[in-house]
């Protein structure tokens, strides 16, 4: 999270503080509490992305509300940019250094892990796959830049957002470095991404011209939906909400009292920007506008997430945090598990858009998620925590 929370202490009989409690399941967590609000958000990200993907191996929902389960990913940006910038100005907040070294180590010992081995099993196990051609060559999934010039419909290729973030991760602590030392770039550089982002869509749309009327999809596939510099507006949002926090506590306080008028307004957005993408043909107003307007009402449900003011921070949706700590491997594993569950209802002559098949590869997915967090993420946030842990030892 942004700051270090409360530890968790155990109690002895007489009330004496102990050690700091050890919470079984997510290492992450062994010291600070979690924030409900944003398990919430990141469990209902991977909920509605999980059921996006599935709806296109033929795990449709009644009246393919199953469509918008995109915008997932957009929360999931949203939230990187808040946590991870949050970790980065904490710092700087305090008149003290980024320490990139540990900064870059957790990263790669958060990220990598579970990332190698599912690209081992998509590179040495073709079968697995769930389209025979892989999306990208392995010196691109290895590079972190396997979202440039990308096609859907390819194995993998829904690792595009872990590229945007990767490239993310790099770029971020140098940038807010460079902020640090000449402030009134704070205002400037996420000015000039979020209407640059605009003005660059906007000159994509009408490169890539369809052939009836509107935007060609491959073309806005490979040039506006997948690379970085056409998806940075719910990171950078993120991003200055945490500089906010840490640097602007009355506008902070401000907002988290605002925050019971914000969810509507940031619901109104994210409906208009689906309702943009709607219609027979993809128009150009909803290349440059669809992903702005989506991320401004992700971070109105950001900031009503973390208020104390509502009951999102406070109240814990039962099963909410342990989706949170698979999210990350539901990701990466959720269409092998897919395409092995339409294999199997196909052999057994079960309808993919029945009850029992919806269920069963939700079922799946998650249960194949928590194998991969349990056998290769956990083990490694644990070296994280022993080796690179959040602050350095006093």
């Amino acid at each position: 999270m942004a700051e270090p929370a409360t530890p968790l202490r155990s109690k002895t009989r007489r009330g004496e503080l102990e050690m700091p409690l050890r919470l079984a399941v997510d290492p992450r967590f062994q010291d600070r509490e979690r924030q409900p609000g944003l398990d919430l958000l990141r469990a209902l990200a991977i909920i509605v992305v999980v059921i996006y993907h599935a709806a296109l191996f033929g795990f449709k929902l009644p009246g393919r509300v199953d469509r918008f389960g995109w915008i997932g990913v957009d929360l999931f940006f949203i939230l990187s940019g808040y946590l991870i910038g949050g970790q980065l100005l904490a710092p700087l907040a305090r008149d003290q250094r980024i320490n990139l070294g540990r900064f870059f180590a957790r990263r790669a010992l958060r990220i990598m892990p579970a990332y190698f081995a599912v690209l081992v099993i998509y590179f040495l196990l073709p079968s697995w796959r769930e389209y025979p051609e892989m999306s990208q060559p392995l010196w691109k999934f290895l590079l972190s830049i396997q979202n440039v010039a990308l096609h859907g419909g390819t194995a993998f290729s829904h690792a595009w957002s872990l590229a945007v973030e990767d490239q993310f991760y790099l770029c971020l602590p140098f940038i807010l470095l460079f902020v640090n030392r000449w402030p009134r770039s704070a205002i400037i550089i996420p000015c000039v991404i979020v209407f640059g982002g605009i003005l660059l869509r906007t000159f994509l749309a009408w490169q890539n011209p369809a052939a009836d009327f509107g935007v060609s999809f491959r073309g806005f596939q490979a040039w506006i939906y997948y690379p970085t510099w056409t998806r940075l507006d719910p990171l950078v949002f993120g991003v200055a909400l945490a500089a906010i926090e840490k640097f602007r506590p009355q506008w902070w306080k401000g907002l988290m009292n605002c925050a019971r008028w914000l969810w509507l307004p940031g619901v109104a957005l994210i409906a208009f920007g689906l309702y943009l993408g709607e219609g027979d043909y993809l128009s150009v107003a909803a290349c440059i506008w669809q992903f702005p307007l989506i991320a401004l009402g992700m971070a109105a449900l950001l900031i009503c997430a973390l208020s104390p003011r509502l009951p999102f921070r406070r109240v814990a949706i039962p099963g909410a945090a342990f989706i949170a700590s698979i999210a990350y491997s539901a990701y990466l594993i959720q269409k092998l598990v897919m395409h092995v569950v339409g294999q199997f209802c196909f052999e057994h002559s079960i309808a993919l858009t029945s009850v029992s098949a919806l269920v069963l590869v939700e079922i799946c997915v998650y249960a194949a998620a928590t194998l991969l967090f349990l056998v290769i993420e956990r083990p490694f946030l644990q070296l994280r925590h022993r080796f690179a842990p959040r602050r350095a030892n006093s």
